[in-house]
């Protein structure tokens, strides 16, 4: 079974907020494929059900962001699911809105919900897709993630969140590296005039 992690905070007051593009992706994918995400189990709201061939579980950890990994361990240990069949969507202020980047390991990168992942797990080898929601300005870190979108961003983050499902799928049926070498796409350059 594969574990699709998507990291957010739980109650309507954060819904639609930057932290929260994880949840909207496991939104996404339970009605691409007709998963009922409504079991609450394991400190998490979950669902069981098939992507392609492959059985997955998908998942909306309840704890709060912070503790994430209180429920992530939980649902590998009852499930038994491995490291390497583990995926994680979530927020990154490192990455400008609308971008979607794929790692197979790493650090948290200064995320709480993934640092507190990585470290219940004991391992940064856990396959991850971050979505870009922009930099927030010196010291307004926190107010930046609990903020919702500006108008002009939703298309942007919208168009994201699917891409990011797309990236789910094509990783659960064909495995993370493919899907990384597909979606991992540079941001596109203007080349340079021709010499004369």
């Amino acid at each position: 079974m594969k574990l699709i992690i998507g990291l957010g905070n739980p109650g309507a007051e954060y819904s639609g907020t930057r932290h929260n593009v994880g949840f909207e992706v496991v939104d996404i994918l339970s009605k691409r494929h007709r998963i009922s995400v409504s079991k609450r189990a394991h400190k998490s709201v979950l669902g069981a059900g098939i992507i392609g061939r492959e059985k997955v579980c998908l998942a909306r950890p309840m704890t709060f962001m912070n503790l994430s990994g209180d429920a992530v361990g939980e649902i590998c240990r009852y499930y038994k699911i491995e490291i390497e069949d583990i995926i994680v969507v979530l927020d990154d202020v490192a990455i400008e809105p609308g971008r979607v980047r794929l790692r197979l390991q790493g650090s948290a990168g200064g995320h709480n919900g993934l640092a507190n992942i990585l470290q219940r797990l004991q391992t940064q080898n856990i396959p991850r897709i971050r979505i870009g929601v922009g930099s927030p300005r010196p010291g307004q870190l926190v107010n930046h993630v609990l903020s919702s979108f500006e108008p002009d961003e939703l298309p942007l983050i919208h168009e994201a969140c699917e891409t990011a499902a797309d990236a789910v799928e094509l990783a659960v049926q064909s495995g993370f590296e493919l899907s990384m070498n597909r979606y991992n796409i540079s941001a596109k350059t203007t080349p340079p005039p021709p010499a004369v």
